[in-house]
């Protein structure tokens, strides 16, 4: 997450680029620590609405 949240920017809700680099990311992480493939996409989502909620908090910090 901490990858995640270094990378979050103001307006990356909105920007399909920003999101894209974000998703990536992600699923380059979950690959690197052996989750399995075919539950990556459902993690991924996962993962984004969390940071999504998170995103406040931490443009706050």
């Amino acid at each position: 997450m901490t990858q995640v949240r270094k990378s979050v920017s103001i307006d990356w809700t909105v920007r399909e680029s920003a999101r894209a680099r974000i998703k990536v990311m992600v699923k380059h992480i979950l690959k690197k620590h052996g989750f399995p493939p075919d539950l990556q996409d459902e993690a991924t989502q996962t993962v984004l609405a969390q940071a999504e909620l998170l995103s406040a908090i931490w443009a706050a910090a």
